[in-house]
């Protein structure tokens, strides 16, 4: 494992320009291409895509294309969830999605970082990640931004169009941009 990739997976500052990051987004790249190219009816191609593609990817559950990550193996997305259009998940950390997922359309889940006192470091295009855990059961409507380092409980929903930008408990509903906690569920 080259420099950057292990400075990326403990989440200290790494580069995403080495070259070995950068193969492995090609990889990802080229197995998210042909997926995004299918046709409805091929199902069983699809499933084999997304399961060379992804880290885990849990009995009964689907992606609707267009599906965008870096890497892929870091994704972990348990049983019976769903994906909807235009996913978008920056996997330069873990994502675990757990089981019996909903994820509306064109929701983002993003792990990556940028230094925002240090805007030396920035301008050198240097970053770090922070892994998003998403508990079983959840909810997303459509268009949620999850930031990184974010952890939602299980049996939560979290409106649309919100930004999570902090941990949710369970079993909870929250909405808004910074999305806030209105009621137990």
């Amino acid at each position: 494992m080259g420099e950057h990739k292990d400075r990326m997976l403990r989440g200290e500052l790494y580069k995403d320009s080495d070259p070995d990051l950068v193969a492995e987004r090609r990889r990802a790249q080229g197995l998210i291409d042909r997926f995004n190219a299918t046709s409805a009816e091929e199902t069983g191609l699809r499933d084999t895509l997304l399961r060379s593609l992804l880290g885990k990817l849990g009995e009964g559950s689907w992606i609707m294309p267009r599906f965008q990550c870096d890497y892929g193996y870091l994704i972990e997305i348990g049983s019976n969830s769903f994906l909807n259009y235009d996913a978008i998940l920056l996997d330069c950390a873990k994502i675990t999605i757990g089981d019996d997922v909903s994820i509306g359309p064109r929701v983002q889940l993003l792990t990556a970082l940028h230094p925002i006192e240090d805007h030396e470091a920035r301008r050198q295009r240097w970053e770090s990640a922070a892994p998003i855990t998403i508990g079983n059961n959840v909810w997303f409507g459509g268009g949620v931004t999850v930031c990184a380092g974010v952890t939602i409980g299980e049996d939560t929903v979290v409106g649309a169009g919100s930004v999570v930008t902090r941990d949710l408990p369970s079993k909870v509903l929250a909405v808004g941009n910074p999305a806030r906690v209105i009621r137990q569920l």
